[in-house]
């Protein structure tokens, strides 16, 4: 099943064929329907507000500092005066841990399916958006270049009609909130 569809459609990370799929997978499939349906109740409830409604309050302050034409005047030179006391006083990170926080690692994903059309690559660093994987000739080898930060990433692979794959070469695995498998795999600069 398509379940990676649902919470991209949630998230709204569907391209247009994407949605089109969506929607034909919606209509021709009532688990799938229903299924969809329930996580966006539940999205409902978990995007609900708190507070139905907060009343509006004035205060009429006697004896106030500004008068009343020159009030929005000073809450704004108020306002530009914290803005500028947060940039003065907050520290900031030296130039190279700020390199290092944004350095990408060079990662090389190779997939090993010659029966497939197209194939992706969906993976947390990719925000779970597709990204299409380039055949190597007639060899029936998939690969994907991609520079990655450094730390623990998921994925998995995409093939015919959403088919979600786990890479077959990584043993380290967790299942994911749609009854798939993720591959997990640590990025780390070359010593």
């Amino acid at each position: 099943m398509k379940d990676h569809l649902i919470s991209s459609f949630i998230d709204d990370e569907l391209d247009l064929d994407e949605k089109i799929d969506f929607v034909e997978t919606v209509h021709g499939d009532r688990r799938f329907k229903d299924e969809t349906v329930d996580l966006l109740r539940q999205e409902m409830l978990l995007r609900g507000d708190m507070v139905g409604r907060v009343p509006a309050v004035r205060v009429n302050a006697p004896g106030t500092l500004w008068p009343e034409w020159l009030r929005p005047v000073a809450a704004l030179a108020a306002t530009l005066a914290m803005v500028v006391v947060f940039f003065l006083l907050v520290p900031r990170p030296a130039e190279h841990t700020r390199q290092a926080a944004v350095e990408r690692i060079p990662h090389r994903f190779v997939l090993y399916l010659p029966q497939a059309r197209r194939a992706q690559l969906v993976g947390s660093f990719t925000h779970w958006r597709p990204v299409p994987m380039r055949r190597l000739d007639d060899t029936g080898y998939w690969v994907l270049n991609m520079a990655l930060p450094a730390g623990e990433h998921r994925y998995s692979y995409l093939v015919e009609n959403g088919k979600r794959i786990a890479d077959p070469t990584v043993p380290a695995r967790e299942r994911d909130d749609f009854g798939g498998e993720n591959s997990i795999i640590e990025v780390r600069k070359a010593i």
